[in-house]
């Protein structure tokens, strides 16, 4: 007979209150970084990372760069190699004006979840101060 018994959360490290999984975040994060103007791989990594959005770590530079060929199929982003004599050639990355029309809907889309961020976020203050 198999045991129907329930596993008990004692590590919050792997739980998505943490908000480990709002690496769908890094997608408008790169595309707004990018309006800044294009650059390379890495500069986005670094600039995903000060926007604060998971936590004041920086994004897994891989998942990044998974993205950004992601967006680039898509025609959200398009590249480039810059050579230079003084080290490797890096990719560069510009945004597109589809890009841009992504970015504003991603700006609709975020206001759309931070009001309801902001309800839920009333709704469980008031029930563990009702509880307490």
């Amino acid at each position: 007979m198999e045991s129907n018994r329930l596993e008990v959360l004692t590590d919050f490290d792997e739980c998505p209150c943490t908000g480990g999984t709002l690496d769908k975040l890094v997608q408008p994060a790169i595309l707004a970084a990018l309006t800044q103007g294009p650059s390379h791989g890495y500069r986005l990594v670094e600039r995903v990372g000060e926007m604060s959005l998971l936590g004041g770590q920086k994004p897994n530079a891989s998942g990044v760069y998974r993205v950004l060929k992601q967006m680039e199929a898509r025609g959200l982003v398009a590249s480039s190699w810059i050579f230079s004599e003084s080290g490797p050639a890096k990719r560069s990355y510009q945004l597109t004006s589809t890009g841009e029309d992504c970015l504003k809907r991603w700006i609709e889309t975020l206001t759309r979840y931070r009001d309801g961020i902001s309800s839920l976020l009333k709704a469980a203050r008031k029930a563990v101060d009702a509880n307490h």
